[in-house]
């Protein structure tokens, strides 16, 4: 016997989710049909604060719910470096990591010519904005170690050698290929704290 509609339309926009598949979907569904309505209610209204109240920052990228992001408005952090992610979840990756303390720069995605994705589509201009306003010293690029990531880190360093910044990459533990979103979090600081000064 099928569910109602209701029910069934539920499940179906659940099983989009990533690694929801309708198992789970259906698990879901009916947990939150036998959890008081309130359940739903706080669910449905962070859903939509999600959507509505989040922005990105305005200096790096990253996800913020207000114009400046903590840790762009954080005094401590040693803002003559500039670490450059492809975008906010690897920026979080890395402060798990604990092993990095300067600024970050999200481009919010890596060039990729398969996908029409090209320079211009990144925050590849603010970036060079901020090393030449803000006396930046260092800017360590951390974009993926895949083919995308690896295209974009040599534009990268084209377009910043001559602003007489060090530009360094990181380095060990991470195989050609992966995510730095799924690399655990010793791996990822030795690669941070092992960085190696990208030379012609």
């Amino acid at each position: 016997m099928p569910y109602p509609k209701l029910i069934e339309t539920l499940i179906e926009r659940f099983s989009r989710l990533p690694g929801i598949g309708r198992r789970s979907a259906e698990r879901i569904a009916f947990w939150l049909l036998n959890h008081p309505r309130e359940e739903a209610h706080a669910l449905a209204k962070s859903i939509i604060g999600l959507r509505e109240g989040l922005m990105f920052c305005r200096v790096c990228n990253n996800l913020s719910d207000t114009e400046i992001c903590l840790v762009c408005d954080d005094s401590t952090r040693d803002d003559k470096v500039i670490c450059v992610v492809e975008n906010p979840k690897d920026l979080l990756a890395i402060e798990r990591s604990g092993s990095y303390k300067g600024l970050y720069h999200c481009l919010l995605g890596a060039i990729a010519p398969a996908d029409g994705v090209g320079p211009e589509d990144l925050k590849i201009g603010p970036l060079l904005e901020r090393v030449r306003a803000q006396g930046i010293q260092e800017v360590v690029i951390a974009t993926d170690p895949d083919n995308e990531g690896e295209m974009t880190a040599l534009y990268l360093l084209q377009q910043l050698r001559p602003l007489g910044v060090k530009v360094s990459r990181i380095s060990v533990g991470l195989p050609m290929g992966s995510s730095l979103e799924f690399a655990d979090m010793s791996t990822l600081g030795m690669s941070l704290t092992t960085r190696r000064e990208i030379l012609d």
